[in-house]
Order: structure tokens, then sequence, then C-alpha cells
């Protein structure tokens, strides 16, 4: 379940301006608030079913979006990529400071590390 709830979220995230506005604020209750379908339906009179409905339909459009552009498996590629990028960088300076103890090595890595870095919180 905590698995699923992390995958709507991250859904939610990359492709929530997508939905309609009833569907983000359903999805959003449900989610991310974690109000249940009695709740919600109760609080906008209307049906547990037709709350149920909306979310479902909501669901759909986000995998659907997901499946057709890959935008989050290639956001989570990217961030193994730049862990595997950061350890590299991090063996390259170990080494400097072990073995050579060059100043513009040394910066280098600083450069890398700083640009990786700002790659993370794109």
């Amino acid at each position: 379940m905590k698995n699923q709830a992390y995958r709507m979220t991250m859904l939610y995230d990359f492709y929530g301006d997508m939905l309609t506005d009833r569907q983000k604020e359903f999805y959003d209750l449900y989610y991310n608030e974690d109000l249940s379908l009695a709740e919600i339906a109760e609080n906008y009179g209307i049906s547990r079913q037709g709350v149920r409905d909306v979310i479902v339909r909501a669901e759909a459009t986000l995998t659907e979006l997901e499946d057709k552009t890959g935008i989050i498996k290639r956001f989570h590629k990217m961030q193994e990529e730049l862990a595997a990028m950061e350890d590299t960088v991090d063996g390259i300076a170990q080494l400097n400071s072990d073995k050579y103890q060059d100043n513009a090595l040394e910066a280098l890595c600083v450069q890398l590390k700083t640009a990786l870095a700002a790659l993370r919180q794109e």
C-alpha cells in the first residue's frame, strides 16, 4: 500500500496539472490529506461512489500519461546516474587527496560536485 501511495504521489507531482480542478482537489484530499472517500463525499454533498469515480479517472489519466511519456522513469534513472557520477567524483577527490594533492584537480572536483548538486535540484 505504501508503495502505491508513493507512486500516486509521484504521478500527481509530475502530471497533476493535466487533471481537472475537481480531480486535483479530490486526488489531493484522498492521497495527500488522507481523507476517506466517505469524508470527501460528505464534504462535497455527493456519493462515495461519485468521489471514487473522479479519483479513479484521475489515476487513469496520470497513469496513461506516464505510460506514454515515461518521464518519472527517466527521472529515477537520471537520479541514479547523478549518484553514480557523484560517487566517481568523490573517488577522484579521495585519490587526489591521498596521492597527488593537486589543487587544480581538487578545484575541478569541487566544480563537478557543484554542477551535480545543481542538476539534482532541477
